[in-house]
């Protein structure tokens, strides 16, 4: 029991650590050479390196955190297979991942706000629900120009969907907590959207 939940505890930090890596900073910093949290929004993620770097970069950095969300979970679905029945362990993983990037231990836990970290967790949990909510994002995005709302009306689906595809009671959890942590990390963009002074993604 103590080697399982040192085994957990290991697969926690990890995935905190892989979900920290600071992909939109170093990108930025390295092409750049200035500091991303000191431009637009403050935020690490794709959206504020678009405002930099312009549209590739947007969907490089953010096939890249969302890869920081995978991988964690794939690493715990490898190392602790028989455990998949309760699906607790991928649960820790996804968790510590979406922390790491918005609360990145190698920026002062600063970073982004989560979404696509969070829609890469979502895929490797279960890709069918992951894919809807990138698609549903995209889709909200597209229409409105918001990526805040695409982003926020996107999470909070993703509960229902995972309960929809019938997964089990650990994802559904997650889903809904991942939801409510990204649209508290979205409450400055809430009351701007609200005030109608959200900046859109383009004019």
């Amino acid at each position: 029991m103590i080697y399982l939940v040192l085994k957990m505890i290991f697969v926690a930090i990890l995935a905190y650590l892989i979900g920290s890596i600071p992909t939109g900073y170093l990108i930025v910093k390295g092409l750049k050479g200035i500091d991303i949290r000191k431009t637009g929004s403050g935020s690490t993620g794709a959206t504020n390196v678009k405002r930099v770097l312009g549209t590739k970069w947007f969907f490089i950095v953010m096939f890249l955190d969302a890869l920081k969300g995978a991988i964690p979970v794939l690493i715990a679905y490898k190392w602790f297979n028989f455990l998949l029945c309760i699906g607790l362990s991928p649960v820790v993983a996804a968790l510590f991942a979406i922390l790491g990037h918005s609360k990145s231990i190698f920026l002062k836990f600063t970073g982004g706000k989560s979404v696509a970290t969070g829609v890469g967790t979502l895929i490797a949990l279960c890709w069918p629900v992951g894919l809807i909510v990138a698609g549903i994002w995209g889709l909200i995005t597209f229409f409105t120009k918001y990526v805040s709302l695409g982003s926020i009306i996107a999470v909070a689906l993703a509960p229902i969907l995972m309960n929809l595809f019938n997964q089990n009671d650990y994802y559904v959890c997650f889903a809904a907590l991942g939801a409510v942590y990204v649209i508290l990390m979205h409450k400055d963009n809430i009351k701007r959207l609200l005030q109608g002074k959200e900046n859109k993604v383009r004019k």
